[in-house]
């Protein structure tokens, strides 16, 4: 994966290899949380910013304390110990500076340290020897894809809110559905560039 350029990987993690529509990591959060616009983007911006702190944070872990020490078979546990200490830090920003989106969300928030895109993002780029660089795109581009899908899927519940949606498909049953579906508009754009 050497040869794959930083704003490559930016662009694909976000459209082609999106966490959410490629993958389906992290989706108890997506469909639980995706009913409003403004708590989806809140929500998104969180996990965007814990995606890109927690690879950083991860790859130097990794690479500079894990690989010279031989102990690779530590990273799960590491990763999952730095991507928990990391949400709480966000989560006491997001309380102290926006108490608003802190309620809204409410457990949602600390619910990101269970988010399984987050610990994916960290297990990919090391299984896919992604360099320091590559690390942050493929952090940041997972994090706006994944805010990308949950917004969208946010404007698509409002729109459907009143439609006359079958009683049995109404909840997590449309919006799997609508997930299924956004996901195969998604692969319309795998001929552009994959990094899988």
């Amino acid at each position: 994966m050497e040869n794959i350029h930083p704003i490559t990987i930016l662009m694909a993690s976000i459209f082609t290899s999106n966490m959410i529509l490629a993958n389906f990591l992290g989706m108890c959060s997506f469909i639980a949380v995706s009913k409003e616009i403004k708590t989806s983007l809140g929500i998104g911006q969180a996990v965007t910013f814990v995606l890109t702190g927690t690879s950083v944070i991860n790859y130097l872990i990794y690479h500079y304390i894990l690989i010279p020490y031989q102990l690779e078979y530590l990273r799960f546990i590491v990763f999952i110990i730095t991507i928990a200490a990391f949400v709480q830090i966000v989560e006491m920003i997001v309380e102290r500076y926006l108490p608003t989106l802190y309620y809204s969300l409410g457990i949602f928030l600390p619910l990101i340290t269970v988010n399984c895109a987050i610990l994916g993002v960290s297990l990919f780029m090391v299984i896919r020897s992604y360099s320091f660089l590559q690390s942050i795109a493929f952090g940041i581009g997972s994090g706006l894809g994944w805010m990308l899908a949950i917004v969208a899927m946010a404007g698509i519940r409002q729109k459907i809110k009143n439609a006359p949606v079958p009683k049995g498909l109404q909840g997590a049953g449309i919006t799997l559905i609508i997930t299924g579906l956004m996901a195969l508009a998604f692969i319309g754009f795998s001929g552009i560039v994959n990094i899988q």
